[in-house]
């Protein structure tokens, strides 16, 4: 039945390009009633080891494996006609970690819990020089975390 191409159950498009070029886009029915797969092509890419790795973890989890996940990404994709999610640059002075520890410095310093030093003094202090009223400011603050 397969290689019968006037068999009812198989169907060919035929797309002729340039005269030289001809695509055959087949889908064969067999009997069981199950479309066969389009003719495939391998796609070869170059990405980050870690960033692979921690993709197809994700992808085992959700059962996937990568091929699977990048043509479901190139549907996507083709049927939006579009990337189908949003870009963005990332920043990573924008996580939440760094966002939440700047706003805990604004507070301190809402607060009058700061002090602020020269740039000699803090090239002093680089190299173990530490001003008097730093140590005052320190010991005034004594029992406070970072956190506070």
């Amino acid at each position: 039945m397969q290689g019968d191409h006037n068999h009812p159950l198989n169907k060919f498009d035929i797309c002729i390009d340039n005269v030289n070029n001809i695509y055959y886009n087949v889908s064969v029915i067999n009997t069981r009633k199950r479309v066969l797969p389009m003719a495939q092509t391998n796609l070869t890419i170059r990405i980050d080891e870690d960033l692979k790795r921690d993709a197809e973890t994700l992808f085992n989890r959700i059962g996937l494996n990568m091929s699977s996940a990048i043509n479901v990404f190139f549907r996507q994709a083709v049927g939006a006609q579009a990337i189908p999610f949003e870009l963005k640059v990332y920043d990573e002075y924008y996580t939440g970690k760094n966002l939440a520890r700047l706003k805990h410095s604004i507070a301190q310093s809402d607060q009058g819990k700061t002090i602020s030093f020269t740039m000699e003094e803090l090239e002093a202090m680089e190299s173990g020089d530490i001003p008097q009223r730093a140590l005052d400011f320190l010991a005034s603050h004594k029992g406070e975390s970072a956190n506070d």
